[in-house]
């Protein structure tokens, strides 16, 4: 019996060792040791913390490790696992990959566990690949890797978006003997749910429930909780019931997610239904729970309710934090009222609640939007005093205040600020300045920030050339937008509806009848189809250009296509009917667009 046992875990580990190797190919099994440096200028401070898995930093943690080295004989290679575990809850894990790399280089046998540590450290640095020469390595050493090892890989696999393979080594490990655990099956759930096949999400759990394993609270969240976030609020409550019918107690998780969906959809009365049942479950919310409800009513202007919510937190014992003042800040500034969002910011302080880069924008965009920009430049020089470092949303929201009270050239100092101190524009950045630049026919200054990005990293994007293909065309460089615009595909760009309805409303402008007509018709020939915008655009440029037929073709067509006429359309409509000199049927066939 015993003989036979052996050959059955040695055939196992000939096919698993297979399956590593067909996985990482041409890797060496010794490939993870050509990784990081070693981090050895640390200095060690104190043996006693050679068995704790508590640090306060990285560098204590890593002196700990190089006292262990010196120390001889060094210690078992258990307290090296736990050290190792330490710094991976720290989420350092290529500190992990350099001390291993350094542990093999001093003669220190790894066993299973600081190997499927290491393996864990690889899948979170999206090594995936590495993380499978590690398991040939466990293979070769002679260990048997169990369901950890496998749980760690498929969880690798998921974080990489190869969902595929993470299903296939789930089937090859039942195949060859392997049990998933219920965390085996929690994982690849959740990696299902995030590339949003809930379903096959759903047929797991049911297979799960078939095998030895019954689902627990983790598996029926991760479920719950992404339909919740596509807003399949039934098929999330049908499962939430079917887990308290078979004993499953829901947690603190499994309600709030809940709540947060019923909150999305307005449905107040069943959100506070359900804060009730969980208390009567001795289920106590949380401040997540609360500042859910919070951040939902302040969306829809209920800051009434919000606040009835945070006394309600207070009266529990749970204490805002500065998400849930930030929440009730929004709500604030949502309605135009900033000095009621500034009473919230003051309180937030007064209560020991560190503001942070978030609560600062968004009182720098209610400061923007009620157009009190010097309050919001005063808060924005604050936070920066504070140490608290802008993000690119913060210098959005100010640069687009800024442009909005027409100071054009205090948004560019900014804008070169924001480049100096590190923080790189994004996509949204550009679209503010261009945007402002070509209203004001600063043409000059927009294309040479078109030049500088177009020679930098960043490409980019139709909109923006839309936009300055429009400035172009309203200042009258039509040639210049007309090569611009001709010029995309070499860029890789496509032009969409607002591009040619751009193009075409500008040789309207200047009569170039013919040539718009023309690029009209390539416009519907390559499949891009108008909408409410482009049909009345191009009907307003027939009609002005004195092309009756075609503006009233196009309209009928528009009319036919759900949409209608514009409030511009229809003032030159009735600017038209107005015409004595117009012909009588024209009117007739003009008017039935006033109906």
């Amino acid at each position: 019996m015993r003989t036979r046992t052996r050959t059955k875990t040695k055939t196992k580990t000939k096919m698993l060792w297979r399956a590593c190797s067909s996985y990482h190919g041409s890797l060496s099994v010794s490939c993870m040791l050509s990784l990081p440096p070693s981090l050895s200028h640390y200095t060690f401070h104190s043996k006693s913390k050679s068995k704790s898995q508590n640090f306060d930093t990285l560098d204590e943690a890593v002196s700990c490790f190089n006292g262990m080295l010196s120390m001889h004989p060094p210690p078992s290679i258990v307290d090296f696992a736990k050290l190792l575990t330490s710094i991976s809850k720290m989420k350092h894990h290529s500190t992990v990959v350099s001390l291993s790399h350094q542990m093999d280089s001093f003669g220190i046998l790894a066993d299973v566990y600081t190997l499927n540590i290491l393996t864990n450290s690889f899948c979170h640095l999206n090594r995936v690949d590495f993380a499978f020469s590690v398991v040939a390595r466990i293979l070769k050493l002679g260990f048997q890797p169990g369901s950890v090892t496998f749980t760690t890989l498929i969880r690798g696999l998921c974080l990489e978006g190869k969902i595929g393979d993470a299903l296939h080594l789930f089937d090859k490990m039942i195949k060859e003997g392997f049990q998933p655990n219920v965390v085996t099956y929690a994982t690849l759930m959740n990696g299902l749910c995030k590339v949003g096949n809930t379903s096959a999400a759903i047929r797991l759990l049911r297979s799960m429930e078939k095998g030895n394993y019954q689902p627990n609270v983790v598996a029926y969240n991760t479920i719950i909780d992404n339909l919740c976030k596509d807003r399949q609020l039934n098929e999330a409550l049908n499962l939430f019931s079917e887990m308290i019918t078979k004993g499953i107690s829901p947690n603190i998780f499994t309600y709030t997610s809940i709540i947060h969906a019923l909150c999305n959809l307005c449905e107040w009365k069943h959100a506070k239904t359900l804060l009730n049942e969980m208390v009567d479950r001795n289920v106590m919310p949380n401040v997540v729970t609360f500042t859910t409800m919070v951040d939902a009513f302040c969306k829809v202007g209920k800051i009434t309710e919000a606040h009835d919510v945070v006394n309600t937190m207070i009266q529990r014992g749970i204490e805002p934090d500065a998400f849930t003042y930030s929440a009730l800040m929004d709500g604030y500034c949502l309605q135009s009222k900033t000095d009621e969002a500034v009473k919230v910011f003051d309180m937030m302080v007064h209560k020991g609640c560190v503001p942070d880069v978030y609560s600062y924008s968004i009182l720098i965009n209610g400061y923007c939007k009620t157009q009190r920009i010097d309050k919001a430049m005063y808060l924005f020089e604050e936070m920066c005093r504070q140490k608290l470092i802008p993000d690119v949303v913060t210098y959005n929201t100010l640069i687009q205040g800024l442009c909005h009270v027409k100071r054009l050239q205090d948004a560019v100092v900014l804008f070169h600020g924001m480049v100096s101190r590190g923080q790189m524009p994004d996509v949204v950045t550009y679209r503010i300045l261009f945007n402002y630049l070509c209203k004001n026919r600063h043409l000059d200054e927009a294309m040479n920030l078109l030049k500088a990005i177009e020679g930098s990293n960043m490409d980019p994007d139709v909109q923006i050339y839309n936009i300055v293909i429009d400035g172009m065309c309203r200042a009258g460089e039509l040639e210049a937008a007309r090569d611009l615009f001709f010029d995309l595909s070499s860029k890789g760009l496509h032009p969409n509806v607002r591009t040619y309805t751009t193009m075409i409303n500008g040789l309207f402008r200047q009569g170039l009848v013919v040539e718009a007509s023309k690029l009209f018709r390539e416009m519907k020939k390559n499949g891009c189809f108008l909408d409410d915008c482009a049909y009345n655009l191009i009907a307003r440029g027939f009609l002005q250009n004195n092309e009756t037929l075609q503006a009233i073709q196009l309209l009928e067509e528009m009319l036919a296509k759900g949409f209608s006429a514009d409030v511009s359309t229809t003032t030159l409509l009735v600017e038209m009917l107005s015409d004595d000199e117009l012909d009588q049927s024209v009117k007739q066939n003009l008017s039935k667009f006033l109906l």
